[in-house]
This record gives structure tokens, sequence and C-alpha cells, in this order.
């Protein structure tokens, strides 16, 4: 057969990590699991929201479901799928919030996960939601969805921002000239949110009746190929355009409805059809549906004079100006600086800490374990120097939780107004001079929410090199959200001189590190396309909404490894092992970093939680035993220092055992380099930092 419906994959010894082996062999299990499904109708009411990235369909997933919803991966692959029940005037459905899509024919993982839950769950309502100020764009996709045969309501989203740039879009023409109900929506504000669960309430929902007329060729092969594909295939036409448009992910699926022969023929009809054309058949299909969109966008817009007072475009486009960008920036980090590091860790946390936990949580514990707890062993193990209340939930609840809550509430206001995607243009040009692709941006920004997700998405970049010196990168020098809060908490005590060294030491150490592995690993580097969202105000709903998530997925999913972290601290110091670890380690710890020994236990706990790490540090100054210096060389060692437990094993996982541990190893080296370098240079030059 020939290469158009193979699926390829690198051959890996068992137990290989996905680095060496790929997807492609998940893929194949995933499409042979559901090629069937189609053919049989679930009990189940689905809706799946479809659309490209950044349209919002997670807003209005979020407004449709609630807070009942569930993410996984689907099977087969490492992309997120969210599902939620949603009662809609008494209809129950399930709804489904698909990746983002530029096309049906897939060009990545993301892309072919939604087209293939399309193709087997076969809802009974699409839902797509387009961007009103690229209608263009949105219909391309919804001939495509045409063509597979599904019931849809377009949502065109965003319609405020079209109405600024001075586009109209009439709905109600654009519906019939498709045979659809179309809607005009702005989910931040709800607008035109009743009219979508209305539609959806009344099963509105209708197959398209706008077509492209392809060239009489590809109409006369796309019928050929489609008499051999049999109904459980799923809808014959648009599997054969996606064949003749050369859609490698379509082999398993054929595979499973068709025999050998009909798959060669299929093989055979497209390479005849290529030969009648004098270019890619798939250019001439997307050329073919461009003009086809191009017409109804255009009988169905008006154009009128754009707002004259775009500010908030303004603003965006201020975000990503070399010079201006920087001075954003600049700002940004200055409002986290005072909102995390002065009001998270110093007011609220000396409430917790000092008011709370010490005036009142740990007094009474204690008093109650002298009365009810029999020995001392267990004593010490609850309310002792290593104890589990004492110490884990005192530093989970009193200093960690109101730093980390102060984060995540600044965080979802850079969420919300769509600045974090400008932030990663403003770093794409950093990040060129490591000769990175501009896409590690996008894992290195989502590592400021948790570095181990963050791995996963590596994923996206199209090189084994890019892949490699993200994940190292990540591990280095990209503090975790719970992490970050922490160390701005504790450089709000300090001066802003400090918060400077410590931005410029990290940037520093992450250049040079970048540099250097650029130089060492070889491979080219490829492109960066990034659709950047719309800048708006954030909504106080939203934000609030995603902090308390947060928060509760933080209290679930940290706390817990903090009693774990103190237990074990507390093993080691029953049995001795921990006066012996920091004698051990004391060359480096008090000799090369002029750290306490008492530092020591901080950095063994960070492994399993940086962000407790970060706690034991921030115990330690409170109780005076780091001065200013002492704090910036343990702040800056500790960002740097060996990813945590969670970290490690998706890097394992994701790039195998060796490049995992020799990251391990480069990491440990480079960050008790930093840190001492710094040490020796902050005592020489006597840099007031208080």
């Amino acid at each position: 057969m020939g290469r158009g419906f193979e699926v390829h994959a690198e051959k890996r010894a068992p137990g290989a990590p996905a680095e060496e082996g790929g997807p492609a062999a998940a893929r194949e299990t995933h499409m042979e699991m559901h090629a069937g499904a189609a053919a049989g109708k679930s009990p189940e009411e689905r809706v799946a929201l479809v659309g490209t990235p950044n349209v919002g369909k997670s807003v209005l997933f979020g407004l449709l479901t609630g807070t009942y919803a569930t993410v996984s991966n689907y099977p087969g692959t490492t992309v997120e799928v969210t599902r939620g029940n949603a009662a809609v005037h008494g209809r129950r459905l399930v709804c489904i919030d698909t990746p983002g899509i530029n096309s049906i024919v897939p060009m990545s993982e993301d892309e072919q996960v939604t087209r293939d839950i399309l193709l087997a769950e076969r809802p009974v309502t699409v839902v797509q939601v387009g961007d009103s100020k690229n209608l263009v764009r949105a219909l391309l996709i919804t001939l495509q969805l045409a063509e597979m045969e599904l019931p849809l309501i377009l949502d065109l989203n965003m319609e405020d921002e079209a109405r600024d740039r001075g586009i109209l879009i009439d709905t109600q023409a654009l519906g019939r000239a498709l045979g659809i109900e179309v809607i005009s929506t702005v989910a931040p504000e709800r607008k035109g949110l009743g009219e979508l669960r209305r539609a959806l309430a009344s099963r509105a929902a209708a197959v398209p009746s706008a077509a492209v007329r392809y060239h009489k060729v590809i109409e006369d092969y796309a019928g050929r190929i489609a008499a051999l594909l049999p109904p459980a295939a799923g809808p014959a036409r648009a599997l054969a355009l996606m064949a003749l448009s050369r859609d490698e992910t379509l082999g398993p699926r054929l595979r499973c409805a068709l025999d050998a022969a009909a798959v060669e023929t299929i093989e055979r009809l497209r390479g005849e059809c290529e030969r009648a054309f004098a270019r890619p058949v798939g250019t001439a299909i997307h050329e073919a549906r461009l003009r086809k969109a191009r017409e109804l966008a255009e009988a169905a817009t008006t154009r009128v004079a754009a707002s004259p007072y775009p500010i908030m475009r303004t603003l965006g486009a201020a975000c990503m100006h070399p010079v201006w960008g920087a001075c954003i920036l600049a700002a940004v980090l200055l409002g986290l600086y005072g909102f995390v590091g002065v009001l998270g860790a110093g007011v609220l946390v000396d409430f917790a800490e000092d008011a709370v936990f010490n005036g009142y949580v740990n007094p009474f514990f204690t008093r109650a374990a002298e009365l009810l707890v029999p020995t001392q062993f267990l004593r010490d193990m609850l309310v002792g120097p290593y104890g589990v209340i004492t110490m884990a939930l005192t530093y989970a609840l009193a200093i960690i939780l109101p730093i980390t809550a102060a984060f995540f509430l600044a965080f979802g206001v850079l969420e919300d107004t769509g600045y974090l995607p400008r932030l990663a243009v403003m770093a794409d040009r950093f990040f060129r001079l490591m000769g990175l692709s501009g896409k590690a941006v996008l894992p290195m920004v989502l590592g400021l929410g948790c570095g181990t997700m963050a791995v996963m998405t590596t994923r996206v970049l199209e090189t084994r090199r890019d892949r490699l010196i993200a994940t190292f990168l990540l591990a280095l020098a990209v503090p975790c959200a719970a992490q970050l809060g922490v160390i701005m908490g504790m450089l709000g005590g300090l001066s802003l001189t400090a918060f400077a060294i410590w931005i410029g030491c990290l940037g520093a150490v992450l250049l040079l590190a970048g540099r250097l592995a650029a130089l060492i690993v070889p491979g080219e580097r490829t492109g960066f396309i990034l659709e950047i969202p719309p800048f708006r105000l954030p909504s106080a709903g939203n934000v609030l909404l995603k902090t308390g998530h947060r928060v509760v997925w933080y209290l679930r999913e940290a706390a817990p490894l903090f009693v774990y972290g103190t237990l074990a601290l507390f093993l080691l110091d029953k049995a001795g092992l921990l006066d012996t670890l920091k004698e051990a380690l004391a060359p480096v710890i008090t000799d090369f970093l002029g750290l306490p020994r008492e530092a020591t236990a901080a950095f063994l706990v960070g492994f399993l939680r940086r962000d407790y790490g970060a706690a034991g540090l921030h115990a330690l100054r409170d109780q005076g035993m780091l001065d200013p210096v002492q704090t910036m060389v343990s702040l800056l060692t500790l960002t740097l220092f060996v990813p945590c437990l969670a970290h490690f094993l998706m890097m394992i996982k994701e790039r195998g055992l060796r490049p995992a541990v020799c990251m391990f190893v480069i990491i440990a080296v480079l960050a008790v380099a930093a840190g001492g370098a710094l040490n020796w240079t902050l005592r020489a030059l006597a840099i007031p930092l208080g």
C-alpha cells in the first residue's frame, strides 16, 4: 500500500518512554476502539463545543455547565477534553469542550482529538463557537462540519470586539444562507447566553444546507471514494475529501471499516486525482472552501466606522511592543511584588501565622496532645518541631495558602485580560536568543502554573531538540505558581533591589543555560505562530471562580504532600539521619552557600514539593535565622534547584530515564553554583538588600 494511509511510528524497545516512540501507536489503538462507535446511539445527549483556539469555547462551557465539570485525557492521547453536565430548560446534556482546531483535517494531535470525537461520538448538537472579528475563518470550519453532516448551531462570539472594529454581522441573513441557527454572543458578559440555551433546549441544530462545489475532477473522485465507504465508517463525502487532502490519520479508521483491497483502491484513486492536478488536491479543496466562506461572509457583513477609542485594543498591542511591552511587563512584576509580596506575605501571613496559628491553633493542639496522647513519640509527631500540626499544617495553611491565594488571584486577572499570550510574544524574542522555537514560550508560560503539566505540553514542539531544551529550562528556572507565590512573599520583605537581583540572576542563568543547551543539542529551530485573544477587562466572577478552583486544587493536591514530607523529616530526625545529612551537606550548604545548617531540611523537602521547601525558608527567615543575603541566596538556589518529585517523574515519562537523570544532575550543579556565586558577590559588594 502507498504511504498515504500509513501510521508512522518509530521503533522502540518495550517500556521505552513516549519521547522515543511517539503517540502514533496510541492513536491507532484509540481509533480502533472508537471506529464503530458511530454505528450505535448513546443514551446520552452530547453537545460538542467546537471552534478555533481562543474564541471563548471554555467560557461558554463554564457558563453552560457551572462547576460540574471533569477534565481527562482523551483515550490514547495526552490532550485534555473537558466534559460536564448541563441542564438547559429541563433538557439534560453532556457538554464536551473540545481542543481548538483550525481545520477538520488535523495538523496536530489536539486537532485529531476533536476530529475523532466528532466522527466517533456523533454528538446530537455541535455548537461551533466562532470569532465575530474573523467570520471567514469561522465559516471555513462551518463548511467542513456541514460536509460531516453534523447538526450545528453557529455561535459568533466576541460580538463586542467586532462591533468596536466596525464589523456588523447580520446573523439572520447568515442563518438563512447556511440553513442553520446563528447566534451572537459576548461570553464574559453572558450576552446571548439565553438565546443559546433556548436553541439547545428546542433542538434547533440542523445540518447546514450550504455546500461547496469543488472542481469536477475532485467531485468525481470524491464520489468514487465515497461509494466504497460503508455507513459505519462515517460521513462518506467528508471522509473522501479528507482522503483526497492527504489526511494520513485516517488510516486506522479506514482499515477498521474496509478490507485491504478497498483501502488499496482508495489509495489508487487518490493518486490518479493528484496526477490530474498540477497542484496539491488539498490546496484546491481549501481554496474552494475559502471562496465559499468569503462569499457567505461578504453577504452577511456590513462595515461601519470603527470605534474611535479602541483603548483595550491599543493597550493589548502595547503589551507586545518591544519598548512599551517591556515597560508594561515591569509594571506587572512590580504589581505582583506589591500584591503578593507585601499584602499576601506580609499582612495575610502575619495574621494567619501569628494571630491564628501561633496564637490559638498550635497552643490548643499542643495542650490537647499533652492531655490525650499517651506517648512522647506520638506527641512529637503531632506537635513537635517536625509535627504534622505545628509544621505541616502551619506551613500549608498559615504560610503558603495566603500567599498562593494572592498569587492565584493576580494570575487569574492576568489570564482573564489576555495578557499571558502577549507575554509569550514578548518572551519569544528572549527565547530566540537561545536558539529555541518560539513555541517553547507556551510551555514556559504554563510552567508558571504547574511545571508537571507544562512538561506534558512540550509535545506541541515540533522537534526533539526543542522538547529536550524546553524540558530542561522548565525544570531549571521556571517556578510553579505555589513556589513563586512564596518566593514573591519573601522578596516582599526585602528591597526592590533584591527583587531586581533575583529576576536578573534568574534571567541570566536561563539565558546562559539555554544558549549552552542550544549549542550542545543538535537540530533546527522551528517557527512560532500564536493565536492572540482580545485584550479586555477581567471579569470579577471568572477570576474569583478560577481562583477558588485553584485554591481547592492546592488544598487537595499539595497539602497532603506537606504532611508526608513532614513525617519523612520527623522519622529522619528520630533516626538521627537528619543530623547526618546536615553534616554531610555542610560543605555545600554552610561553607559554599553561606546558609545555616537548618536550611538543609528545606532543600530536602523541596524535592517533594518546591513550595514546601520555600515555606521552610520562609519559616527560617521569620525565626531570624536568615539575613537578607542568605535569604537571596537561598531563594535563588531553591528556584533553580532540582524539580519536585512529580515534575521529575513526568520528565522521565516524556523524555526518558537517561535524559531526565542527566538534567537532574546538571540542574543541581547549576543551582548550587549560581547560589554560591551570588553569595560571594553580595558579600564582596555589600549591596544593601533590606
